[in-house]
This record gives C-alpha cells, structure tokens and sequence, in this order.
C-alpha cells in the first residue's frame, strides 16, 4: 500500500486542532473540516491546510480521512449521510480517533469494508495539554497491516501507540480507562470531604493522598502486575483485612454525618468477596470474584 500523505482531517475544536497541527508540522498535506467554518478557516490560515466546504469533500483524494468527533452517531452521519464514504477512494483508511461505542465502530467497519475502504479506530488519551506537546498515548485496533501503514500518523501525535487487538477494542480500552479516572475522581473527593469534616487540611490530604496512592503505591504498579497478572497473590495482606479498613472509613463518615455512596458500596463489595473467597485469602485475591462473576479470567 502507498504512504499515507494526504488527510482530511474532520473536527478541528479544541482536540482536533493541535492533533491536525502536529500532522501540519510533519508534512502532511491537510484537508479540514469543521462545522464551526471559523475553526477550519483559522487552522487552515496558520497551518497552510486546505478548507473543505463539506465532511464529504475532506475525503476527496484523501489516503486517510481522520474524525476527532462527539461520539459514533456523528462519526456515522458523516459518514453515511454526508456522503463521506462514497467519496472516498477503495484503498483508502477512515479513522476514528474520538471515543464511540465499540458495536457501532465494528458495524461501521463492516460496512465500509464493503466500499473497500479500510477502518481503524485509535482513541486518544491526554487532553488538550498533550495534544498541543504530541505526548498523547494513541490505543489503535483493527487490521494490523493498516494500523502500521497509518503509524507515522499517529507517530506524529503521540508518545507511545498501544496496539488493542480487533476492531473496536481500542474505543473499550478508552471507555474502560476513562471509566477508571471517573471512578478515581469522586473516590478521591469523597475521601478528602469526609476528611475535612474530620478538620483535615486539604493540601496536606491532596499531597499525602498522592503519595500513598499514586506511583509505585498505585494497585496497577502494585497489585494488578505483580501479583494479579502473574497470579502469585502475594501482597501479604489479607482480604478480610482491607475489608475491615473499608468498614472503619464508611464508619467514619457516618459519625460526621459525611455522605460516602462509594465507599457504602465498596464496603458491601468487600465483604460479600470475603465471605465468597475466604477471608484469610490474598486481598489481590479479590480479582477472582470479578472474573466468577464476569466468565473471563485475567
């Protein structure tokens, strides 16, 4: 397949933007479109790109055609009723680089596979801030021979691509990792309000809290690689004994009159994997109520 040099990049906001400027400042011949016209015509101005009038026309003679877009329903108008994919050669690759439900991303694979034009979907993480300094992290899946055709792209926009497997995977991993920072976020400010209930100083908790629980302390760093992974279960530390911890902090917050929805349930989880796995057990030993639960072992 021939190098990937020209792209109709679709969605220059405050992602699409700096991700188009970085494929600017390699050589890439860029054709954008946004719905905000001013988006396009100003990126167009600095970077020496090309204006389309239409998602449909961005595709027109494109290698590539990229969607730095809201979700899949708008991936697949563009597609589909704006005509984007009968304008696109065969050969050529469309890739999704938003965040889209993984059914609809494998549904619109299929069909664009039909027109012969190839689909990958290659989610970013990083926000703003890393889209402007290319340090973004790219999770790419689909068909491995276009993913590596489509590297110097992604090479352009980030620091490191993590390969996913089939198509759809890529846009599960981004779901699953921002899930994780969601779940973490209100963790941790449940956590520090019931601690200010308690008189605690929130810069000295904000600090404390990242030190105990960020880097090598971490469950990924800590729990998950060594002793999930490898399923040696060795942390040292008992489930019946994390529950019991969990319990002291809800209590906590019950005796100032502190709301803790997370940590009610947390508490309940803990202990219904204790009674079901034995509580003298590895607390990493937990994960194996997820997988009975779920039919899929780590």
């Amino acid at each position: 397949m021939a190098n990937i040099r020209n792209i109709g990049f679709i969605g220059i906001g405050n992602m699409g933007a700096p991700m188009a400027g970085q494929l600017a400042r390699q050589g890439f011949a860029l054709t954008v479109f946004d719905v905000q016209v001013a988006n396009a015509t100003a990126f167009a101005s600095e970077h020496g790109a090309r204006v389309a009038s239409s998602a449909a026309e961005a595709g027109e003679g494109a290698d590539a055609v990229i969607f730095m877009l809201p979700d899949e329903r708008v991936v697949r108008h563009v597609l589909f009723d704006d005509g984007l994919a009968a304008r696109m050669s065969r050969g050529a690759v469309a890739i999704d680089m938003g965040t889209s439900a993984p059914a609809s991303t494998r549904a619109t694979g299929a069909e664009l596979a039909e027109l012969g034009i190839g689909y990958v979907d290659a989610p970013v993480m990083g926000g703003v801030v890393f889209a402007r300094d290319a340090s973004l992290d790219i999770m790419a899946a689909g068909d491995v021979a276009l993913i590596e055709r489509c590297r110097p792209l992604f090479a352009a926009m980030s620091r490191k691509l993590w390969l996913c497997g089939e198509l759809g995977s890529a846009h599960v991993l981004k779901a699953m990792t921002n899930y994780i920072n969601a779940c973490a976020l209100i963790n941790t400010l449940e956590a520090m309000v019931i601690g200010r209930k308690f008189g605690l100083d929130s810069t000295v908790m904000a600090q404390a809290i990242d030190a105990m629980c960020n880097g090598r302390q971490h469950p990924v760093v800590k729990k998950v690689m060594p002793h999930v992974l490898t399923r040696k279960y060795g942390t040292g530390m008992a489930m019946q004994l994390i529950a019991k911890d969990v319990k002291i902090a809800v209590d906590a917050a019950h005796s100032v009159g502190a709301a803790v929805p997370l940590g009610e349930v947390t508490a309940q989880l803990w202990r219904a994997a204790t009674e079901q796995l034995g509580g003298t057990r590895d607390h990493s030993e937990i994960v194996r109520y997820w997988e009975d639960m779920t039919g899929a072992e780590l």
